[in-house]
């Protein structure tokens, strides 16, 4: 080739490279769009998956409110309520049925002087008594079974149409704790105050969530109840766009997924301040260590999803990473090849033949990679609720079975060629 023809050649590469530039800028600011999107989508795919397992899955549900009952601050919050309830339906003056015809005059004249003294005493006992049985094995057990009793009415509640165990009144879903209150009357009438069997039946309520935005919330149920399991594939299947729009497709890959691990974080920002927020804004009278506890309890899963969408985001750029062309990239893919080498040869000294699995392998290795990322991508796709130790174990499984491949991966020898047999000199 002459001297004008390269640069007769370099001139139509230009040319091409000018002509293609506008739509690679294109492609690349269709790209940045959809990764912000993708930032902004991110929370609320994370809620709205979390709160529609909450919300539909009963076993979920239980798993999560489940746990309170061991909670300290809650134990007590509910005994003050049952406590109170009971206290205020003790009839002191029955107490004095009790005594003996001889002594009620002096009991009557003391009466008056012990009053307080008398009131403070019972509503201890009673507390003691009420603390006992929602501390009990037995609390426990109506716990899990009432929750899984009234999930569905809680379904129903903030869909509007109530009924049950839960009940949507007054802009607030409500326990009903009769049951507790029979059990409290039960061990103080087996504890010597025979006079709390003649406590009627008390249906007092226990507040599970109260706004007076009850409305927009059976909304927003309603539209979790349909997003809920598509807003997260729609933040997958923005992301792979953006991924196919982008000018390098690996580098991409990184980027989209350090864009959904910095969505988890903010999100996890947010759950800071809201429990801050609401904590401080709690009404007077509650106790805000059972506040605390609760809001704590209900969003540990939601937790769990934040850190395992994090793991899994910083893992994915890492491959990403790995697999590109920089330096510290190839020493690290350098030294692992290395090893993987060194235990190679050091099988074969051992006389460890394998026959025809390497080049088997080193025919289909590519085919054999991707269906080791397929698999550990459809592991964490398909596992019901991936943890972030999930998330590890299946990525240090993928890359046990990518070294595996590496090991048995071999270049075929090739083929002798025979010397043609002749006269010596020939030779």
């Amino acid at each position: 080739m002459t001297v004008s023809s390269e640069v007769e050649v370099a001139r139509l590469r230009q040319q091409v490279r000018e002509l293609s530039r506008p739509r690679s800028r294109l492609r690349t600011v269709a790209a940045s769009g959809l990764l912000v999107i993708v930032l902004v989508l991110t929370p609320l795919a994370i809620v709205a998956a979390w709160t529609s397992s909450i919300l539909g899955d009963t076993g979920r549900y239980v798993a999560t409110v489940g746990p309170l009952v061991t909670k300290p601050a809650v134990q007590g919050a509910i005994a003050d309520r049952v406590a109170n309830e009971v206290g205020q339906r003790v009839d002191v003056n029955a107490l004095l049925q009790q005594v003996t015809p001889q002594q009620r005059p002096a009991v009557k004249l003391l009466l008056p002087r012990v009053g307080n003294a008398l009131d403070n005493a019972l509503t201890s006992f009673v507390q003691k008594q009420t603390l006992a049985v929602v501390s009990s094995a037995w609390f426990a057990t109506f716990w899990t079974q009432a929750n899984e009793r009234i999930h569905s009415s809680m379904v129903k509640a903030l869909t509007g149409q109530g009924g049950g165990a839960v009940q949507l009144t007054n802009n607030a879903v409500t326990i009903d704790l009769a049951p507790v209150i029979d059990q409290v009357k039960t061990r103080l009438v087996d504890s010597g105050l025979s006079v709390a069997a003649k406590i009627p039946v008390v249906h007092t309520s226990f507040t599970v969530a109260q706004s007076e935005n009850i409305g927009a919330a059976k909304t927003g149920f309603r539209l979790l109840q349909l997003v809920g399991n598509w807003l997260p594939v729609l933040v997958v299947l923005l992301a792979a766009l953006a991924v196919w729009l982008a000018r390098v497709r690996r580098r991409a890959v990184g980027v989209a997924a350090g864009v959904i691990a910095a969505g988890a974080l903010l999100l996890a920002v947010g759950l800071v301040v809201a429990r801050a927020l609401y904590l401080d804004k709690l009404p007077a009278g509650v106790n805000s260590d059972a506040a605390a506890a609760v809001f704590d309890q209900l969003v540990r899963f939601l937790r769990v999803t934040l850190r395992s969408v994090a793991v899994l985001g910083i893992a994915v750029m890492l491959g990403a990473w790995l697999a590109g062309p920089g330096r510290r990239a190839a020493q690290v893919r350098g030294l692992w090849q290395a090893g993987v080498s060194a235990t190679r040869h050091a099988a074969d000294s051992y006389g460890m033949r394998l026959g025809p699995v390497d080049s088997f392998v080193h025919r289909w290795k590519r085919w054999f990679v991707w269906g080791v990322l397929g698999a550990g991508g459809l592991t964490i796709a398909l596992w019901p609720y991936p943890t972030p130790w999930v998330i590890v174990g299946t990525v240090l499984s993928s890359l046990f079975a990518l070294t595996v491949v590496q090991f048995l991966d071999a270049v075929p020898a090739p083929a002798p060629t025979e010397t043609p047999v002749g006269p010596v000199g020939a030779r």
